[in-house]
């Protein structure tokens, strides 16, 4: 805990740092604050998951207690995929699920004393990146070459190409936005947390809270969200009606 894994104690900081390195062919490699956060935060959701399937599988008709609350967190994702996606939400649910969990438990670990994941760009940037692999394997699916070509010389005919780097330029800024957005907004909550630990010292040890409600809760779940829309909008611009082209 000494390298900042914690954001609350003696030492405060906000840096990522090497706990400890190996060799890997001869490189040396470094498992970071954020791998080990990433690892604690993985063991969490996996421990849940494994407590929700074996209540699931051993569930009533008429869920109560922990069944319960497996099965509303389940209907309300479903239900925001539903909202934004029409009729390929199906087959988006596992994984806009997956994600929104993911990000949120990694936004809030804050409260746990851990340093965020999502603080990291290492970690935001290949959600993102994965986000945009999905856009551009539907969009291949769903529309036709000439449909992808006219949308990247809109908004002047096909056959004058003037717009096209600044389209493929917007195109690219997709994951770059997705991804900064996550990581800055994330990153100046721990870094303000941080500077409130070290500056104020024995001073900051409950009034904090508070500010944790807003930096890690409330902001969490809100850029959570925002990445999960953006992600269900993009994606279901590019489907479509769901029929191929």
């Amino acid at each position: 805990m000494e390298h900042g894994i914690l954001l609350s104690g003696t030492d405060v900081d906000f840096m990522i740092h090497g706990v400890f390195q190996y060799s890997f062919f001869g490189h040396p490699v470094w498992i970071t604050t954020s791998h080990v956060c990433i690892l604690i935060v993985i063991l969490i959701l996996t421990g849940f998951a494994i407590a929700a399937n074996r209540a699931i599988a051993k569930g009533s008709e008429v869920p109560g207690g922990f069944q319960n609350v497996v099965e509303l967190i389940v209907e309300k994702l479903d239900g925001m995929v539903d909202s934004t996606m029409g009729k390929a939400a199906p087959r988006f649910y596992n994984y806009i699920g997956t994600v929104f969990i993911f990000i949120l438990f990694s936004n809030i670990s804050g409260l746990l004393g851990l340093r965020p994941p999502t603080a990291d760009y290492g970690v935001t940037l290949p959600l993102a990146l994965v986000t945009f692999a999905l856009i551009h394997v539907n969009k291949w699916k769903y529309q036709k070459p000439m449909t992808i070509w006219e949308d990247l010389c809109s908004p002047l005919p096909k056959w004058l190409p003037i717009w096209l780097p600044i389209n493929l330029i917007s195109t690219v800024a997709v994951p770059v936005s997705l991804s900064l957005r996550l990581f800055a907004n994330v990153l100046s909550g721990t870094a303000m947390m941080a500077l409130i630990y070290g500056l104020l010292g024995w001073f900051a040890t409950a009034w904090p809270a508070a500010l944790h409600v807003y930096f890690d809760l409330f902001s969490g779940a809100i850029q959570t969200y925002v990445f999960c829309m953006l992600t269900m909008t993009y994606i279901a611009n590019e489907i479509g009606d769901g029929t191929r082209r």
